[in-house]
């Protein structure tokens, strides 16, 4: 296969035109022979990984490599929804690109998706395909662009594009390069996303095992003639409390594999720190009472605008927030508190509960994880620090944990700062 497609490159330079602008042809011949074996050696490395984040910035790093292209990017096709997002790229500001949904009618992209054929643009901003909200998002000009259709299996799973090529224009060795190795990618992604959705079924399904037997031993014993009233009644509100936590478990699993997937797009505002601390710490407040726990708030004057997905990051909050009244102790407090430095807003939710043993804290954000010691005495998906996680990280940021045993615990959300000059909360009322 790769002896007969080297042959084809070869055959399409006899027909390359030469100009004073551009390589010679024994430049480009030599330009040509090393991106092959580039492109058989990224093959081979494609098959040892089913890891998608990897394998996605291993193509594209690829991509802009055997094109000599100053960027490249991966956008994934999700054929239910019938969106096309970015999921990765090089030499842009991924964090705010990731996840960026590009029309299907608009676009160069959503044409290569349409039409399943290459589109190479010598001067885009000419293209009236061009999507330019994309560079205004992303703060990077588009000058030239080479994309290819990512399909197997006759299934379109995407498009990989270069964009800008260094010197001269894109080529049609260039397309043939990138197309094989769009083939390969092609397959790889599908293999990487098969195995994450099978390993997440798989783990989800053995959730789902004790809320079910749970709820097939209830049904069993209301059916037993000898059961009192009461005892009727106590099942009857088992089996709610179980239909319940099955509903938070599936919406849980959904949300975790749109994230895992790429397939959630984080819309960005600026927004008052503080006014959400006090939002979640009242949506809080009824819970806290009913152990007498209270939650104080405590943000400087001076702090900055945070520029994120507000909802996003209420959501990660509030799942803190629960965790720290879930197991704190009763009369205890629970203090959520901003910082900021040049490089990011910080949010820390600490509270004065049992602890974490420490040989827990490495696995607190692996999916359905709980905490030994608290097993038996609460109840939840063990998927909210998962997704809470892949929230933060989604942002370019981080969420560390610290964890005292009879002290307590205090998980940190760093979000990093934009590079646009945010006024600061007293500044913008």
């Amino acid at each position: 296969m790769y002896a007969q497609m080297l042959s084809s490159w070869m055959t399409s330079l006899r027909h390359y035109p030469k100009s004073r602008n551009e390589c010679s042809m024994a430049e480009i011949k030599t330009q040509t022979l090393d991106s092959y074996l580039r492109v058989i050696e990224i093959s081979r490395d494609l098959a040892s990984t089913l890891d998608l984040d990897i394998l996605l910035d291993d193509i594209v790093r690829a991509a802009a490599d055997i094109t000599r292209a100053e960027a490249a990017s991966i956008l994934l096709y999700d054929d239910t929804a019938r969106q096309l997002y970015f999921q990765v790229a090089t030499n842009i500001d991924e964090p705010t690109m990731r996840g960026l949904i590009v029309p299907l009618d608009k676009s160069i992209a959503g044409w290569i998706v349409t039409n399943r054929k290459p589109a190479r643009i010598d001067d885009a901003h000419k293209d009236d395909r061009h999507f330019g909200e994309v560079e205004q998002t992303i703060r990077y000009s588009t000058r030239s662009l080479l994309g290819i259709p990512l399909i197997t299996k006759n299934k379109v799973v995407g498009v990989l594009e270069v964009i800008n090529k260094k010197k001269g224009r894109f080529t049609d060795p260039d397309e043939s390069m990138l197309s094989v190795l769009g083939a390969q990618a092609a397959v790889a992604i599908e293999n990487a996303r098969l195995f994450q959705q099978s390993d997440l079924i798989a783990e989800f399904v053995h959730e789902l095992r004790t809320p079910l037997a749970s709820l097939s031993t209830a049904t069993y014993l209301l059916l037993r003639p000898e059961m009192s009233r009461e005892q009727r009644d106590q099942i009857v509100n088992n089996i709610h409390n179980e239909t319940l936590r099955l509903n938070s478990l599936a919406s849980s699993f959904l949300d975790l594999a749109r994230l895992e997937s790429g397939r959630v797009q984080f819309r960005k505002t600026r927004f008052s720190v503080a006014d959400l601390l006090y939002e979640c710490r009242d949506v809080m407040m009824s819970k806290a009472q009913e152990t007498s726990i209270q939650i104080r708030v405590d943000v400087p004057n001076d702090m900055p605008l945070m520029e994120a997905d507000r909802d996003k990051i209420k959501q990660v909050l509030l799942n803190l927030l629960s965790n720290a009244i879930k197991y704190n102790r009763p009369n205890g407090f629970v203090v959520i508190s901003g910082t900021f430095d040049a490089s990011n807003i910080s949010i820390v939710v600490q509270d004065t509960g049992l602890g974490i043993p420490e040989e827990s804290i490495p696995h607190l954000f692996e999916k359905f994880y709980r905490v030994r010691d608290h097993e038996s005495t609460t109840t939840g998906t063990g998927l909210g620090l998962s997704i809470s996680k892949q929230i933060i990280q989604g942002h370019n940021g981080r969420i560390e944990v610290k964890s005292k045993i009879g002290v307590g615990t205090s998980f940190t959300v760093h979000i990093p700062r934009s590079t646009k000059t945010i006024p600061h909360e007293n500044e913008s009322m």
